[in-house]
């Protein structure tokens, strides 16, 4: 039951996210991009906001894609898939500090993102994310 409802909660906490990205992309909520400084400055130039656009679009994408996965998964898999998924989640997830909490962090620093330490609350938030994906496939 605990591997069910982590997975529930994920997928929840990420539709949020999903939704923001589609259709408020320019939000500070449900960690859509409407903190980094980029995405107003880059509406002065529109082949450069189509580009950006394109690529939220593409994340959201990607994330429907992974999240309807992962609701086949609880919905129709036995606990070990379940739990393997968490797993998955979890060592996925940890790539967060490998490529985007550096880019995030500098982006951070030189006042490119508001509100100010934006990257130390996500990256204790992805942390936390993580810790229970693993906590709900070892219980």
């Amino acid at each position: 039951m605990i591997v069910k409802i982590v997975i529930y909660a994920f997928l929840l906490l990420e539709s949020s996210n999903v939704l923001a990205l589609y259709f408020a992309p320019g939000s500070r909520k449900a960690n859509a991009v409407g903190m980094f400084s980029a995405w107003e400055a880059s509406k002065q130039y529109p082949e450069i906001h189509a580009f950006i656009q394109y690529l939220v679009n593409w994340v959201a994408g990607v994330k429907l894609i992974f999240l309807l996965l992962l609701a086949v998964i609880v919905i129709f898999g036995d606990l070990s898939l379940q739990r393997l998924s968490l797993l998955a989640l979890a060592l996925a997830t940890l790539s967060f500090f490998w490529r985007l909490f550096p880019l995030i962090r500098r982006l951070d620093r030189q006042g490119q993102i508001e509100p100010k330490n934006y990257s130390t609350v996500l990256a204790g938030m992805i942390s936390a994310m993580i810790l229970l994906f693993l906590l709900g496939a070892l219980l």
